[in-house]
C-alpha cells in the first residue's frame, strides 16, 4: 500500500443530503507529501478523464446514501459477512484499522456473527484485543468471505475480529454491530502484520486505493430530539463521486501513515488568536476520526478556549457546568440566541510553503442538544477538559482529507478559506521525544561502574572474612595434632 496514493475527504455539511439536491461548500482532500503525483492529478482534466468521471459516476450510483446512523452515535454501512451471507450494520471508522464484529449475544445487539454458520470462515487461531478512546473489545481473528452491497460488487476474504467480550463499546439503540477501521496497517492489533480490510480490497480487486466519506449530520430542526435524530451519507469506494460536491480542492498533508495525523497551525474564536505555541494544538497528535462526535481538544487548549468563549459570550450568564458540557442552559424552542456564540476557526497546514487554510465551525455545532421539559430546546458546550466540539454535520472522508460547509444561521456562514500564510509550520508537528541508543548504553555502563564501585568492598570484606576462617581453622587443626602427640 505504501506505493499507492492515500486519501482522505472530509466534507462538513447540514441537513440530509441527496445527490439530487444541490450542494454548497468545498472539499478538501489530504495528501501524503507527495507532489509530483498530486500535482499531475490536479492538471486540466482531458476529455478522456471526463468520460472516465462519467462511467465513474455510473459505478458510484448505488453507493449513495449508503451510510445511515444516528446523531452522536456514529455512521454506519451495510455489509455482508461468510456464506451464506450474514447481514451486519458496520460503523465507519477513519480512527482505527480492525474490522471486528460481534460474535457473542449481547444486550445492546440485535443480531451477531455466527461463525459457525459459515462454510467459508478460517479460524486463525488467535486472539486480539482493542482499547479505544471510549471502550474496549477482545475477541478472536479469522478470515471470511465480506461484501458490501451496497458498495464495489466485488468479494474479498478479509481478516474479522470475532468479538466474544466488550466493554463500553456497543452503543444501544445505535443500530451498528461491529466497526470497520479504515486508517493504516501500523495502528491494527495485535500488530502491523495483520492486514486492514481497504488493504485486502485493494489487494484482490481492482478497485483504486481511494475512498470518500460524506457524512450529513441531522440538521438542526427546532422540534427534534436529539434521541431521535437520524443522520446519513455516503461511502464512496475507489473514487469521488463529484456531484456529491461543489467548489474548489484543498489539500492537506498526512504527517505519518497511522492514523490520518493532519498538522493544526492556528486556533481562533470569533476572530481572536488563542496566541498558543502551535505544537500544543497537535498535542500529542491531530488526527481525522470518523468513528467520534467530538472535536478533541489538548486541556491546555481546551482551557484557553473555553476562556476566550466565556469572554466573548459574557453578555450573558451560564452555570460553570454548561462550559463542560454537564449542565443545559435552556430557551424557548427557536429563540436560542446563536449571535451571542462565537464562531471557531481551525487552520490546517496547506500543501503550498507556508501556507494554511481555515475551517470556520459555527455554534449550533458546538454545542449538544437535550430536553428541557416543556421550556423548549436545552443546550450545553460538548466536551470535557479534553473536548469541545459535536460534529454535527461534517463530512469525513478516507485515504484524504476534505470540508463540504453549508451550515449557516441569519449572522454567519461555515466556511473553508485560504490561502493564509504561515511561516514554520513544519515544526508545529507534535514529536514524541525518543532517546538516542548511545545515550542508553552510556547511562548503562555508568549505573554498572557504579554498581562495581560499591560492590568491591563488600567482595574484599567477604574475601578477607573467607581467608580468616581458613587461617582460623588451620592453626585449630595444628593444635589438635600437638594435643594428640602428647
Amino acid at each position: 500500500m505504501a506505493h499507492m496514493l492515500p486519501w482522505l475527504l472530509l466534507w462538513l455539511g447540514s441537513g440530509m443530503v441527496r445527490a439530487s439536491q444541490p450542494h454548497l461548500g468545498i472539499r478538501v482532500p489530504l495528501r501524503n507529501g507527495m507532489g509530483t503525483l498530486l500535482q499531475a492529478h490536479r492538471m486540466q482534466r482531458s476529455a478522456e478523464e471526463e468520460q472516465e468521471d462519467s462511467r465513474q459516476r455510473s459505478s458510484f450510483m448505488n453507493m449513495i446514501d449508503n451510510l445511515r446512523g444516528k446523531s452522536g452515535q456514529g455512521y454506519y454501512v451495510e455489509m455482508t459477512l461468510g456464506s451464506p451471507p450474514q447481514k451486519l450494520n458496520i460503523l465507519v471508522d477513519t480512527g482505527s484499522s480492525n474490522f471486528a464484529v460481534g460474535a457473542a449475544p449481547h444486550a445492546f445487539l440485535r443480531r451477531y456473527y455466527q461463525r459457525q454458520l459459515s462454510s467459508t470462515y478460517r479460524d486463525l487461531r488467535k486472539g486480539v484485543y482493542v482499547p479505544y478512546t471510549q471502550g474496549k473489545w477482545e475477541g478472536e481473528l479469522g478470515t471470511d468471505l465480506v461484501t458490501i452491497p451496497h458498495g464495489p460488487n466485488v468479494t474479498v476474504r478479509a481478516n474479522i475480529a470475532a468479538i466474544t467480550e466488550s466493554d463500553k463499546f456497543f452503543i444501544n439503540g445505535s443500530n451498528w454491530e461491529g466497526i470497520l477501521g479504515l486508517a493504516y496497517a501500523e495502528i491494527a492489533r495485535p500488530d502491523d502484520t495483520l492486514e486492514p480490510f481497504f488493504n485486502s480490497l485493494v489487494k484482490q480487486t481492482r478497485v483504486p486505493n481511494i475512498f470518500s466519506l460524506q457524512l450529513c449530520g441531522a440538521g438542526f430542526f427546532p422540534n427534534e430530539s436529539e434521541a431521535l435524530a437520524s443522520v446519513g451519507g455516503s461511502m464512496i469506494i475507489g473514487g469521488v463521486d463529484h456531484s456529491l460536491h461543489v467548489g474548489s480542492i484543498w489539500y492537506t498533508p498526512i504527517r505519518k501513515e497511522w492514523y490520518y495525523e493532519v498538522i493544526i497551525v492556528k486556533m481562533e474564536i470569533n476572530g481572536q488568536d488563542l496566541k498558543m505555541d502551535c505544537k500544543e494544538y497537535n498535542y500529542d497528535k491531530s488526527i481525522v476520526d470518523s468513528g467520534t462526535t467530538n472535536l478533541r481538544l489538548p486541556k491546555k487548549v481546551f482551557e484557553a478556549a473555553v476562556k476566550s468563549i466565556k469572554t466573548v459570550s459574557s453578555t450573558e450568564k451560564f452555570p460553570d457546568g454548561f462550559w463542560l458540557g454537564e449542565q443545559l442552559v435552556c430557551w424557548q424552542v427557536g429563540t436560542t440566541p446563536w449571535h451571542i456564540f462565537p464562531v471557531i476557526s481551525l487552520y490546517l497546514m496547506g500543501e503550498a510553503t507556508n501556507q494554511s487554510f481555515r475551517i470556520t465551525i459555527l455554534p449550533q455545532v458546538g454545542s449538544r442538544r437535550g430536553r428541557a421539559g416543556e421550556r423548549g430546546q436545552g443546550w450545553a458546550l460538548t466536551g470535557s477538559t479534553r473536548g469541545a466540539t459535536k460534529r454535527h454535520g461534517f463530512y469525513l472522508g478516507g485515504r484524504g482529507l476534505g470540508v463540504l460547509s453549508a451550515v449557516h444561521d441569519e449572522f454567519r456562514t461555515a466556511a473553508v478559506e485560504g490561502p493564509y500564510v504561515h511561516p514554520n509550520m513544519e515544526d508545529c508537528g507534535y514529536n514524541i521525544p525518543q532517546t538516542d541508543e548511545s545515550t542508553l548504553m552510556t547511562i548503562a555502563y555508568v549505573m554498572a561502574a557504579i554498581c562495581a564501585l560499591f560492590m568491591l568492598p563488600l567482595c574484599l570484606m567477604v574475601f578477607q572474612w573467607r581467608c580468616f576462617r581458613c587461617l582460623r581453622r588451620d592453626h585449630n587443626d595444628f593444635a589438635d595434632d600437638i594435643s594428640l602427640l602428647k
